[in-house]
């Protein structure tokens, strides 16, 4: 690991035990409908619980959004009727889609960590929720130990101040120095991602551990390579008790037009065929091991797996895979 700084052991996190753009840079919010009004957006506020060994780990909805023209983000190089067919083939319109904004909280049992932060008030009503599905558990942003960016992405890095001033006040975070490097080089100018950047990342330097594949976040989190989506795009493997998931972040963003057709182009991958290539690697990789993952842009809970089929992955949505518990046996219905 690459320090500037030391990742400090909270005395906090133990209390937890108990209980752009939109998707990217350059997508305009004119294509975009809010998901709901903002008196329901306050009331909105999902957390879903997962157990992984002793871990726990919780999927947390920051937003949702419905927008149109998907052929724009999502396979740009097909004959719409090739876009039209395999959409039909899934079950899914061809003209409008559904997006979802999911970080993720592991509890290792003596740290929270937290991958992402949403996209703050960037685009509220659709987003900005990440605060009220932490309080459904109980954790303030002040009791979050670690900050982990996959990646410099405005809905990503959106919530990592709130009005001017950090939101995860004893927080230090983590990222890939690859990226880190890139966006600062870039300048805020370039698009929202490197603006977001610049006023939400930048004056936190001093505060970041950057760690390349193989180095672990802590015990049982490790970072593996993603690159193409960005250039240190970066996703990590959760491992507890011999159980394994993966948080894929953005390596595919969209359960079908990326991941039945990893080639496909995807409008925000800044190295598309480097992209590509991640998805067959890390997909291929998820679906010999047979193990789940979290992917930020899956459907909410956004938990699933995939398989192999054909020339591409079929994703399998998870159900109560990592919801058994450890309660033992209950009454089973008659």
């Amino acid at each position: 690991m690459r320090s500037r700084g030391i990742l400090k052991v909270s005395r906090r996190t133990a209390l937890a035990l108990g209980g752009g753009s939109i998707m990217a840079a350059g997508f305009g919010s004119s294509k975009v409908a809010a998901e709901t009004p903002v008196e329901a957006s306050a009331r909105y506020a999902p957390a879903t619980e997962f157990q992984l060994g002793e871990f726990k780990v919780y999927s947390l909805l920051d937003g949702s959004f419905i927008a149109e023209h998907p052929q724009d983000i999502f396979g740009m190089e097909q004959p719409p009727d090739v876009f039209e067919a395999a959409s039909q083939a899934h079950f899914i319109s061809s003209s409008k889609f559904r997006g979802y904004f999911t970080p993720v909280l592991v509890n290792t049992g003596d740290r929270l960590v937290l991958f992402d932060t949403g996209r703050g008030a960037l685009s509220q009503p659709q987003s900005g929720n990440l605060l009220k599905a932490l309080a459904t558990l109980d954790i303030r942003a002040s009791d979050i130990d670690v900050v982990v960016l996959t990646h410099m992405h405005a809905d990503h890095t959106g919530g990592l101040t709130e009005n001017d001033v950090p939101t995860f006040s004893n927080a230090r975070y983590v990222t890939n120095p690859i990226e880190f490097d890139y966006w600062e080089k870039l300048g805020p100018a370039a698009n929202q991602s490197a603006r977001v950047f610049a006023e939400n990342v930048l004056p936190l330097k001093d505060k970041f551990d950057f760690i390349d594949p193989g180095d672990q976040v802590v015990p049982g989190i490790t970072a593996v390579a993603a690159y193409g989506h960005t250039p240190g795009h970066t996703v990590y493997t959760v491992e507890a008790n011999e159980q394994k998931l993966m948080l894929t972040a953005d390596t595919a963003n969209h359960y079908v037009w990326s991941l039945a057709y990893p080639d496909w182009r995807v409008a925000y991958d800044i190295d598309k065929a480097q992209a590509a290539e991640t998805r067959r690697r890390i997909f291929g990789m998820i679906a010999e091991e047979r193990i789940p993952f979290i992917g930020y842009h899956m459907p909410y809970p956004a938990l699933g797996f995939v398989e192999a089929v054909g020339d591409g992955f079929r994703y399998v949505p998870a159900t109560y895979q990592l919801q058994l518990g450890n309660e033992g046996e209950q009454d089973r219905p008659e």
